[in-house]
C-alpha cells in the first residue's frame, strides 16, 4: 500500500461504515445509533473479560468507560461523535502500512534466512557456510497458472486466495510473490502474529493489516471488510485466506468464508461506477503444499477437544517456539523435500475463469462481459441478495481449484492406508473411540500396507491424468517400496514421536492422531471405496 493512500483509504472506510450507520439510524425500522454503540459496548466488554485479549487494557478499559457514561445523557450529535470516535479507533488498530525501505530489506534478507532455516543452520553458521548453501527455490516449488499470472499484473488488482494450513503460509506466500516478480500485496493478519516484536515490526511495515479475531462486534467486522474492499479498490493487490484461520483437521478446505472474498464484488462495481481505468478484480486460488506441517500436532489435538471446537486463536503451538521451527525445517532440507505453490486458474469476481488478456469466459468458453452482472436497470447498482449468490459461486470455484491442484506427498499415502487398514479392524468403532485402541504396539504387516498403497497409487495416478489432484515427485515416478521409504523417512525427522515406523517387517502406528491429520489430506477423492474390507474373526 502506496504511503499516499493510507490517510485516504482510512477516511474512506470510516466515512462508508459511519454513512451507511447514519441511514440506517433514519429508516423508520432502522437501529439508533444508540442501539449501535451499547452493542460495541457489550461486545468490548465481553472481550476484556474473558479473553484478557488486549495489550492495552488499561487503556481500552478507559476508553470504552468514557463512552459507557457519557452514553446515556447523550443528543443525536453526541451519538454521531462517539460512534465517529469507535470508528476511527478500530480503524487506526486496523491500518496497516507500507515501507519500500523495509520491503527493501525484507527481499534481500528473506532467500537467505528461509534457506538457513530450511537448511536447519544457526546464524553463525549461515554466516560462514553462505556461499554454499544450497538453493531456496530448489525447496520452495512454484507451479501451474504462473505465465497467465503474470499476463493478469497490471490489467487490474490481484487477489491471491491461498489455503491455509500453518503460520508459515504468510511467509511462504510473500516469498512467492516476491519471486514471481510482482509487486507486494495488502493482507490481514492475526493479531497474536503481531506479538513477536521482529515478526511484527515486518508486518507492521510489509502491507498487513491486523485483525484481532478475539473481538465479535459486528461494527469491527463490517469495518474489517470495507477496509479490505477500499485497499482493493486503490489498486492494492490483496491477500485473503478464504478458509479463515488455520485449518485444524488438515482437510483440503471446502467450506470458505465469503466476508472477504464478497469484498471482490463490492469492489469491482465501486470501480465500475468511479470510471477506473482498469476496473477488472482477479481472484487467484494457490494450494500451499507441505509434507509436514509445523503446527500439526496442535492443530489435529485441539481439532479432537471439545474444548477446540470454539478456540479460534492458537497461542501456544510449534509456531512459536523456535526450536520446533528449525527441527521442522531442517527435516525438509535434509531429506530434499519440498514445499509445493500451486497457482490455479485465475477467475473474476463471478467465478468466471480469465484468460491471458484479462477476458471473462463462461464454463463454454465463450467470451462474457463481467460489468453487466452489476447492472440494474442499465445502472451499476449494489444488490445484496444477488451479489451474495455471486459470492457463493465464487467460493464454490475456488474450493474446486483447492481441490484440483492439491498436491499429495507420500505422507499423505502412507497415512491413508495405516488408516484404512487399521480400521477395518474395528469396524464398527467410530473415529474417536478407534484413536483410543491406537498404541505404539498397534501394527501392521509391511506386505499388506504395500500391497494397499499399491491400489491407492493406482487411482491416484488416474485421478491425476485427469486433473482432479497433483502428485509429488516420488509419487508420480516411483514405485510403491520407494514411496513408503520416502514416507517414514519424512514422518521420523520432525514429529517428536514418529507418525509411523518400521521395526523388522511390520509398521507401527506412533501417534494415531496424525496419522488422521495426515490422510485427511487426501479427502474428497472417492478413495474411501478402496479402504481395506473388514477382517473377519477367524483371521
Amino acid at each position: 500500500m502506496r504511503k499516499e493512500h493510507e490517510d485516504a483509504i482510512r477516511s474512506e472506510v470510516i466515512s462508508r461504515v459511519f454513512d451507511g450507520r447514519l441511514a440506517e439510524a433514519r429508516r423508520p425500522s432502522g437501529r439508533p445509533l444508540s442501539e449501535v454503540i451499547n452493542e460495541t459496548l457489550y461486545h468490548e466488554r465481553e472481550r476484556l473479560r474473558q479473553n484478557g485479549g488486549s495489550h492495552q487494557p488499561d487503556v481500552e478499559k478507559a476508553f470504552y468507560g468514557k463512552i459507557r457514561r457519557a452514553l446515556p445523557k447523550a443528543n443525536v450529535a453526541r451519538e454521531k461523535e462517539l460512534l465517529r470516535s469507535i470508528l476511527e479507533r478500530y480503524v487506526e488498530e486496523i491500518t496497516g502500512h507500507f515501507s519500500p525501505a523495509v520491503y527493501g530489506v525484507a527481499t534481500r534478507a528473506l532467500p537467505i534466512a528461509l534457506t538457513g532455516m530450511l537448511s536447519g543452520l544457526s546464524p553463525l553458521k549461515m554466516a560462514t557456510k553462505l556461499g554454499r548453501l544450497p538453493s531456496i527455490e530448489d525447496r520452495i516449488v512454484v507451479q501451474g497458472e504462473v505465465e497467465l499470472l503474470r499476463k493478469l499484473d497490471g490489467q487490474g488488482t490481484l487477489v491471491f486466495a491461498p489455503t491455509h494450513s500453518s503460520n508459515l503460509d504468510s511467509v511462504v506466500m510473500g516469498y512467492t510473490i516476491y519471486r514471481l516478480g510482482l509487486p507486494p500485496v495488502t493482507y490481514g493478519a492475526g493479531l497474536n502474529l503481531f506479538s513477536n516484536p521482529v515478526i511484527g515490526f515486518f508486518m507492521r511495515n510489509l502491507g498487513a493489516y491486523t485483525v484481532d479475531r478475539r473481538k465479535t462486534d459486528p461494527l469491527y467486522r463490517e469495518l474489517l471488510k470495507e477496509y479490505a474492499g477500499v485497499t482493493l479498490e486503490f489498486g492494492n493487490n490483496n491477500l485473503f485466506f478464504p478458509g479463515g484461520t488455520r485449518c485444524r483437521s488438515n482437510l483440503v478446505e471446502r467450506n470458505l468464508k465469503k466476508g472477504l472474498l464478497g469484498t471482490t464484488v463490492s469492489a469491482y462495481l465501486h470501480n465500475l461506477k468511479n470510471g477506473k481505468a482498469r476496473p477488472r478484480i482477479y481472484v487467484i486460488p494457490c494450494n500451499i503444499s507441505y509434507p509436514l506441517v509445523l503446527e500439526a500436532s496442535t492443530l489435529i489435538n485441539d481439532h479432537f477437544q471439545q474444548a477446540g471446537r470454539s478456540r479460534y486463536i492458537i497461542e501456544d503451538d510449534e509456531f512459536s517456539q523456535l526450536r520446533r521451527w528449525f527441527d521442522f525445517l531442517k527435516g525438509l532440507m535434509g531429506l530434499e523435500q519440498r514445499i509445493v505453490v500451486s497457482v490455479g486458474q485465475p477467475m473474476d469476481p463471478f467465478g468466471n475463469r480469465v484468460d491471458e488478456r484479462g477476458d471473462s469466459r463462461d464454463p463454454k468458453g465463450r467470451l462474457v462481459d463481467p460489468s453487466r452482472y452489476l447492472m440494474v436497470d442499465g445502472r451499476y447498482e449494489l444488490d445484496p441478495v444477488r451479489d451474495a449468490e455471486y459470492t457463493r459461486d465464487l467460493a464454490n470455484r475456488v474450493a474446486e481449484e483447492f481441490l484440483s491442484n492439491n498436491v499429495i506427498f507420500s505422507t499423505h499415502l502412507l497415512a491413508l492406508s495405516m488408516l484404512h487398514l487399521l480400521r477395518a479392524r474395528t469396524p464398527e468403532m467410530d473415529l474417536y473411540r478407534f484413536l483410543r485402541t491406537v498404541t505404539p504396539e498397534t501394527s501392521l504387516e509391511q506386505r499388506e500396507v504395500e500391497q494397499h498403497l499399491g491400489n491407492l497409487l493406482q487411482r491416484l495416478r488416474l485421478l491425476a491424468g485427469e486433473g482432479r489432484v497433483r502428485l509429488d515427485e516420488v509419487l508420480t515416478t516411483g514405485d510403491v517400496r520407494a514411496i513408503l521409504r520416502d514416507g517414514l523417512r519424512s514422518f521420523g525427522t520432525y514429529h517428536t514421536i514418529p507418525v509411523v515406523r518400521r521395526q523388522g517387517i511390520r509398521l507401527h502406528a506412533g501417534d494415531a492422531n496424525l496419522i488422521v491429520y495426515y490422510a485427511n489430506r487426501l479427502h474428497g477423492y472417492g478413495l474411501e471405496t478402496l479402504a481395506a474390507p473388514a477382517r473377519r474373526e477367524s483371521e
